[in-house]
């Protein structure tokens, strides 16, 4: 097991004094030496950060601390490597930007299914498997028979659902999503627009990965995440994506054997759209990135 311990956690929780929340947690995770990401919002919290065993643990101590988030949730996996350079607490409208201001998990939430119960259910021929993910998400992994909603962001989701899923003719939906944070607002919206019976992954696919033996898996590929790690596989294994400089998408070994990937510049999701302009900023980008490195190896070691 690495050292370093990755834990992703969110928790809808009514949360006015959410900006003053800021400041001391920020605070804390400095003082713990923790890096990532967490997001407060009046609707509440949402992070992935990394650190020491003991840097989560006392982490997690603290936020439970607030009576609000007593009873929050993590998800642990590990890497050897830091997957993130710095520390960021971001104030923001939500946690998870769907855009429709009606919609509250704390009020209204569909039906949450264990990773251990989740293959049954999708197995299930009158259940509609939703991926709630963006396009490059779905890209590199999905479960089986998923439908891919092909959304840039979040916001795009309830016109995806408006334009393709009818509640009198969908009578079961199942959706899934990395962490399980998506599929809270997204299963909210559905049952507000008239669906009836809408399920969504406890924990999300990290949670059905870290659960479930690859042999009884339903799950086709790699499971991306926002971090240096890039992508996970079953037991939550570090995989095999890197990710490409100009457009973010996430790459595989066969992608970077392609004319059109240059490391730092292009990959075969981008290089047909890749402005001119654009491509030789990150030509020359690329380029002094080598000479920073090879400086950075032949630097000899101090005497202090």
């Amino acid at each position: 097991m690495s050292e370093i311990v990755v834990a992703a956690f969110y928790k809808f929780a009514k949360l006015p004094d959410f900006k003053q929340l800021q400041a001391p947690f920020l605070e804390f995770c400095l003082s713990v030496n923790i890096n990532g990401t967490i997001l407060l919002a009046e609707e509440g919290v949402n992070g992935t950060v990394a650190g020491s065993r003991n840097s989560i643990n006392s982490l997690i101590a603290f936020l439970k601390a607030e009576p609000r988030l007593h009873d929050i949730e993590h998800k642990e996996s590990f890497t050897n490597e830091p997957p993130f350079d710095r520390m960021k607490v971001k104030l923001k409208k939500e946690i998870v930007p769907l855009g429709v201001s009606t919609v509250d998990p704390n009020e209204l939430v569909g039906t949450y299914v264990s990773p251990e119960e989740w293959n049954e259910l999708i197995s299930d021929p009158e259940v509609i498997i939703v991926d709630t993910r963006n396009d490059y998400e779905v890209d590199i992994g999905t479960f089986k028979g998923a439908i891919d909603p092909k959304t840039k962001r979040f916001r795009d989701f309830p016109a995806f659902v408006s334009d393709t899923l009818d509640p009198d003719k969908h009578k079961k939906v199942a959706m899934f999503c990395t962490g399980g944070i998506r599929c809270e607002k997204a299963s909210s919206y559905m049952l507000q627009q008239g669906f009836k019976e809408v399920f969504h992954l406890k924990g999300g696919i990290l949670k059905y990965l870290e659960k479930i033996p690859a042999d009884k898996s339903l799950w086709d590929g790699e499971c991306f995440v926002f971090d240096q790690r890039i992508a996970v596989g079953n037991g939550l294994i570090v995989g095999d994506h890197e990710q490409c400089y100009a457009c973010r998408h996430p790459v595989s070994p066969q992608d970077r054997e392609s004319s059109k990937f240059r490391l730092g510049v292009s990959c075969p999701y981008c290089f047909d759209n890749l402005p001119e302009k654009t491509r030789a900023r990150a030509i020359e980008r690329q380029k002094q990135n080598v000479l920073s490195k090879k400086r950075t190896e032949q630097t000899p070691p101090s005497d202090d």
